[in-house]
């Protein structure tokens, strides 16, 4: 069984990470990761902005797993983006995660020139500080103005998506330009969990709603990091892989998209 997303450039990474968004005390983040790491988890997500990457560094260290076996992605915050200080961020980073290199690394939002500023990713790729290099947060129009100024593609666009919010051109437009997509706020900050037509398929097939939805991604070929700190809820997350959603329960599911944004919208970025 393939849980693994390939990516343009050849690289695989899981198919389901740990988001660690809103963990902002270190020692709580050591003690989710290495719980998460624990409970079989292989991908790890996290940001500079989030404050946590120390402990996400040392929880990944407590595991005992070799580095080479779990797959590490941070973001570069905007105001380094907007002064172009990439390289300077991407060292501190690398020093607060304990680590030589990351896994991927990701323009956080779409700030400042970003396609002036992707020539610095491009050489962190080239000098092995990330395997991987890609964007959040991009709207087609976005990528558009960046993909034809790429020397090195994005392999990745983490964006918000979840069945009220599907973003079906987007996901096409990235299929189409080998991008993987990732959803963050896969749940809708949990408000989906509750909500009777997703609970409907939940009782179908044996499973809860959580699963429900992060098959729905998985089957969709869209990569999902979804957030927890309690280790069973981090096990219900990520055991996906052990039933189908038929074809017409897919379709069902994006008959629920009522375009229904949690996060801000990228189009009016001014933070």
């Amino acid at each position: 069984m393939n849980t693994n997303i390939t990516f343009n450039n050849g690289n695989t990474i899981p198919a389901v990470g740990l988001g660690t968004f809103r963990i902002e005390d270190n020692d709580l983040a050591a003690k989710t990761v290495a719980s998460a790491i624990e409970v079989g988890y292989r991908h790890i997500d996290t940001a500079a902005i989030y404050g946590n990457e120390e402990g996400v560094g040392r929880g990944m260290k407590d595991s005992e797993i070799p580095r080479n076996e779990l797959f590490l992605t941070t973001k570069i915050w905007n105001d380094d983006l907007r002064s172009g200080k990439i390289k300077e961020a991407m060292a501190v980073s690398l020093e607060k995660l304990g680590t030589d290199y990351v896994d991927m690394v990701l323009v956080h939002w779409p700030a400042g020139e970003y396609t002036e500023y992707w020539k610095l990713f491009e050489e962190l790729y080239d000098e092995g500080l990330a395997k991987n290099i890609g964007v959040s947060n991009f709207t087609m129009r976005m990528l558009d103005k960046l993909l034809p100024v790429c020397r090195i593609k994005p392999v990745v666009n983490q964006v918000e998506r979840h069945p009220y919010f599907i973003q079906k051109p987007l996901l096409k437009y990235c299929d189409k330009k080998e991008i993987a997509l990732t959803a963050w706020s896969g749940f809708m900050v949990g408000e989906l969990l509750n909500k009777p037509d997703i609970l409907g398929l939940a009782e179908k097939y044996g499973k809860t709603a959580a699963q429900i939805i992060q098959r729905w991604n998985y089957q969709n070929g869209v990569i999902s990091i979804p957030k927890s700190i309690n280790p069973d809820r981090m096990k219900e997350n990520i055991d996906i892989f052990d039933f189908n959603i038929s074809f017409e329960d897919m379709k069902y599911i994006d008959t629920f998209d009522k375009n229904m944004r949690k996060g801000p919208n990228p189009e009016n970025f001014n933070f």
